[in-house]
């Protein structure tokens, strides 16, 4: 394998939405989970607590609920023909997002290699959430290390694509970096920056990054 292409989810794959917002969405819960998201975002809740939280809030979800969700929620084109040509040429592709699990594996129908994602217990939720299994955005750093190094191959062969400020501590570690729709705040720190809804122009973009 020659390089690793690491995704993010929520805002980059999924346009304008993130996963739980669409769950959330389908299962009624929308204001609850409005009021999650203030709290995170004036920093009284972190990623753990935010799980924990919505684990609570969900336990009625179901599979097919999950389902309806996912295939409802936008996503960029392309995904799976970008997915085809990285696994083509010899490379690999991985998604890690901060997301559950239980919406995010689903990617893997579209040809990633990897989906890492925060681990729930299986729904309905009537096991304990285990908050060492939520990410954070070092997890980011930690676990694009991990598969880089498994792989045998240096930084410079990694290319990540993300949209927002939980992506900052992956785009500061790597060289090649995508910004996919994102603010400021990470555009000006990426070493691309692609406004779109086709992951086949952002992915064409990035290989500007690497050596002919």
């Amino acid at each position: 394998m020659t390089h690793l292409h690491i995704f993010d989810m929520d805002g980059t794959l999924l346009t304008g939405t993130t996963a739980n917002l669409e769950v959330a969405r389908h299962l009624g819960t929308l204001t609850e989970l409005r009021d999650l998201e203030a709290r995170f975002a004036a920093g009284t809740l972190d990623t753990r607590g935010f799980s924990t939280q919505i684990h609570r809030l969900w336990r009625d979800l179901t599979p097919d609920i999950v389902a309806t969700a996912y295939t409802a929620a936008t996503w960029l084109t392309g995904i799976a023909d970008v997915c085809a040509d990285i696994r083509a040429r010899g490379e690999h592709s991985a998604v890690i997002t901060m997301s559950p699990d239980f919406f995010a594996r689903r990617l893997l129908d579209h040809g990633f290699d990897d989906v890492i994602a925060s681990r729930f217990p299986p729904m309905p939720f009537t096991g304990t959430l285990d908050p060492a299994g939520i990410l954070t955005p070092g997890d980011k750093v930690r676990i694009t290390e991990e598969l880089r190094t498994r792989h045998g191959l240096t930084a410079a062969q990694c290319t990540a694509y993300g949209d927002s400020m939980s992506d900052a501590p992956l785009f500061r570690h790597l060289t090649n970096t995508v910004a996919v729709n994102a603010d400021h705040h990470l555009a000006d720190i990426a070493a691309l920056d692609y406004r779109g809804t086709d992951l086949t122009e952002a992915y064409t973009l990035a290989r500007t990054l690497q050596p002919a």
